[in-house]
């Protein structure tokens, strides 16, 4: 056991405290409890009809931030941040009939030795709905005169 404590000892000094990272789950929450609360709303846009134009794809905004040892947070990534830098880099046009479709959340971190980096990307396409084409409507019938 004597020899065993050096041995853990050099290890996380020549490692650092990556190796702790997969343990910061257990640390930082609890395994029984209630999730975070998350909002999810829904706004279902029909594209399969010819009443659109894509103004823009593959917009992006990210967050990052750092965490010290991979367990201590220091700057949170927060959607929020992401989803307004998204939408600064759309330039969506007030009054217009601009939206955001396909939007996608990637969540990832990267671990070093002594920090964590995590990031959260969102990418979506724009669209701009156009007023449908629909065809004039026929003309009334003409009146019939009768005879007398």
């Amino acid at each position: 056991m004597i020899r065993v404590l050096p041995a853990l000892v050099c290890c996380i000094l020549l490692n650092g405290f990556a190796a702790l990272v997969p343990l910061s789950s257990l640390l930082t929450t609890p395994s029984t409890g209630t999730p975070p609360v998350q909002v999810h709303e829904q706004t279902s846009v029909k594209l399969a009809e010819d009443n659109f134009i894509l103004v823009r794809t593959n917009v992006v905004g990210s967050s990052r931030g750092f965490s010290l040892l991979g367990v201590l947070t220091i700057q949170p990534a927060t959607l929020n941040t992401a989803m307004n830098r998204l939408y600064a880099a759309a330039q969506l046009q007030p009054g217009r009939p601009q939206s955001i479709a396909h939007l996608v959340m990637e969540q990832t971190s990267s671990y070093w030795i002594l920090f964590g980096i995590p990031r959260i990307d969102v990418r979506a396409d724009i669209v701009e709905f156009v007023p449908s084409r629909r065809p004039p409507p026929p003309p009334p019938p003409e009146p019939q005169l009768r005879d007398r």
